[in-house]
């Protein structure tokens, strides 16, 4: 993700660390209810009026055939769950005990699991948390069915790094005959509207909760008057979900009830939206973000593999402690819903929900502990480069000289842009190479006088730049690495924090370049230690290795193909009037939709 990790909690820390008071609030709604009191009756269910669709371009997909959209349907009803009780069955005292006994907050404001401190714990935690036997990936699919033409809602959160992955996924799913709103915030109003998807505004802006986490670098606010201003944030982001799925077009006046929903999990109330409208929803993710065994959660840190699995857990539990309440607000005044006292996975975490990881199996295989409701779909690339007419000087400098380095930040804002800039100049002079600055949120490049082997530039595409470069130097958002790796470059990670030190790791792990830089460690010396490795003629060999099989790859028609398989086999409606929504068809469209309820089912068409 340009994941400019859009999570927080509004609690307090002190000497590094945790202690989370349970509310006496909570402990009455719990000796009130019990623990099945957030269980909530589904909505009436209507069978979906559709029609088959015949995709533009259908020559591309091999699952079109006879005019109809075939799909093969996931057999999530034969799978089998992680061991969600293991936690579930503790009260929430005991998990505010474990937390304390395990986690410790790092100065870089990620999670500390550790293990080694309760023995009990320990051994509790080591148990195979998903069952021995899982369904083969050979099992996963078994029948053939239509796909209807839906009203889909895409609820993405995040910087356009995170933007862009969705809308390539958005034409694709047009392409099927489907309506797709892609529901982001008012800053990308006319980068999604230039794609041709439409576009619904959610709160938030990127750049305060970019600037949070970089001046926060984690899950723990550094002054506790950060905390007021990102939940602010976050109130904003969720109190706008349910209209992005149920409001007609601001610029139209067009209905639109959402039939599925697509999100990132920085979305969050996504879960809480789908079970007030009685719709599916399908999580889309540029970071790990299911609980496995193989690697810890990106904002966490383990000291042994046993505690991997434990660390997404921890994760998902602070997020919830931190904003259950505006969880819980926004669920009584706007969904109509009942309080949910108590974290659960299946109320905290997304491990229950159909999930699709955006980027390349060649990179990072999918865990092995995942199981079929999880895919790894390949990176989903917005083509970008066909429409992009650079400047002429741009491009005059390109041929004047070798392939330059390209160093840029994206959206991260930068504490100290002037000496960043002082230290890419030097590095570039050390090692006689020649340098792309691109500018970026962060005002990188701010030079009075610009060397003759520098290029300064603003806003050009990475699909059409990277190919013109011998190797690039960024933050780490998970979208920048892919399209670095795409187009062969060796790469160095310069992180702020989140997810970028996990794509960090893997890149120095398959030695497509050297170890990850923290922006905080960035010198003269190690960057340009760094220049040095990228242009070793192995490290070159090994990216354009990678870079083939990704070329290989259809990210975005994996994507959709798995957001077709887990589509359950009947779709419901949402009711004429969803929570907090009037239905805005006038009297006319009701009565022939109504009619053509009627009339059609006898015919079999539904």
């Amino acid at each position: 993700m340009d994941y400019d990790d859009l999570i927080t909690v509004g609690i307090n820390s002190q000497d590094q660390n945790f202690h989370l008071a349970s509310s006496k609030k909570a402990q009455d709604v719990k000796a009130n209810t019990g623990q099945s009191s957030s269980q909530l009756s589904s909505p009436p269910r209507r069978v979906l009026e559709h029609s088959f669709t015949a995709p533009i371009g259908a020559e591309r997909n091999p699952l079109i055939a006879d005019n109809e959209i075939k799909v093969s349907r996931s057999m999530t009803e034969k799978r089998r769950f992680p061991r969600h009780d293991i936690l579930d069955r503790l009260s929430e005292r005991e998990k505010q005990e474990l937390i304390d006994k395990l986690v410790r907050i790092q100065s870089d404001g990620t999670v500390k699991v550790d293990l080694e401190r309760s023995a009990s714990v320990s051994e509790l935690f080591e148990l195979q948390s998903f069952e021995e036997s899982t369904v083969s990936e050979s099992l996963t699919s078994e029948s053939k069915s239509s796909v209807p033409r839906l009203q889909i809602v895409m609820l993405v959160v995040g910087t356009r790094g995170d933007v862009q992955p969705f809308l390539a996924i958005a034409r694709r799913l047009q392409e099927y005959g489907h309506c797709v709103r892609l529901a982001t915030h008012a800053n990308f109003h006319t980068f999604v509207k230039s794609t041709g998807v439409d576009f619904y505004p959610l709160g938030g802006d990127p750049r305060v909760l970019a600037g949070y986490m970089a001046r926060n670098k984690g899950l723990i606010p550094s002054d506790p008057a950060e905390i007021s201003v990102q939940m602010k944030q976050l109130s904003a982001i969720i109190d706008s979900l349910l209209p992005a799925c149920t409001a007609p077009d601001l610029e139209t006046g067009v209905p639109f009830r959402a039939q599925a929903i697509i999100a990132n999990p920085p979305a969050y109330g996504h879960a809480h939206v789908a079970e007030a409208l009685g719709v599916p929803i399908h999580i889309f993710f540029t970071m790990p973000w299911t609980p496995t065994y193989e690697f810890s959660h990106p904002f966490a840190h383990v000291p042994r593999s046993a505690g991997n699995w434990l660390s997404y857990i921890i994760v998902d539990l602070l997020i919830w402690w931190g904003i259950r309440g505006i969880i819980n607000d926004f669920r009584k005044r706007k969904l109509k819903l009942a309080h949910i006292a108590y974290f659960s996975m299946y109320r905290g975490s997304i491990s229950h929900l159909p999930t699709g990881y955006m980027w390349s199996p060649h990179v990072v295989p999918k865990p092995s502990d995942w199981g079929p409701l999880v895919d790894v779909v390949g990176y989903c690339f917005l083509n970008l480069q066909s429409k992009y007419q650079p400047r002429e000087d741009f491009v005059q400098w390109i041929q004047e000289g070798p392939p330059p380095f390209y160093f840029g930040f994206g959206s991260m804002p930068l504490e100290d842009p002037k000496r960043t800039t002082d230290v890419i100049l030097e590095a570039l002079k050390i090692t006689e190479q020649r340098g792309i600055i691109d500018r970026g949120w962060g005002n990188l490049g701010n030079l009075a006088e610009v060397p003759d082997s520098v290029f300064l530039l603003e806003e050009c595409p990475h699909d059409w730049l990277f190919p013109q470069c011998s190797a690039v130097v960024h933050h780490g958002g998970a979208g920048t690495t892919a399209a670095g790796l795409k187009a062969g470059c060796p790469t160095t990670i310069v992180p702020f924090f989140g997810d970028q030190f996990f794509w960090g790791d893997r890149i120095y792990q398959k030695e497509l370049g050297p170890a990850p830089i923290p922006i905080s460690q960035l010198s003269v010396e190690n960057l340009s230690t760094a220049i040095k490795f990228m242009l070793q003629p192995e490290v070159k060999s090994r990216v354009t290795e990678i870079a083939k099989l990704i070329e290989n790859e259809d990210g975005v028609a994996a994507a959709v193909d798995a957001f077709h398989r887990h589509l359950p086999d009947e779709l419901p409606l949402p009711t004429p009037s969803s929570p907090g929504e009037e239905d805005h068809r006038n009297p006319l469209d009701r009565f022939f939709a109504r009619v053509g309820n009627w009339c059609c089912v006898p015919c079999g068409v539904v």
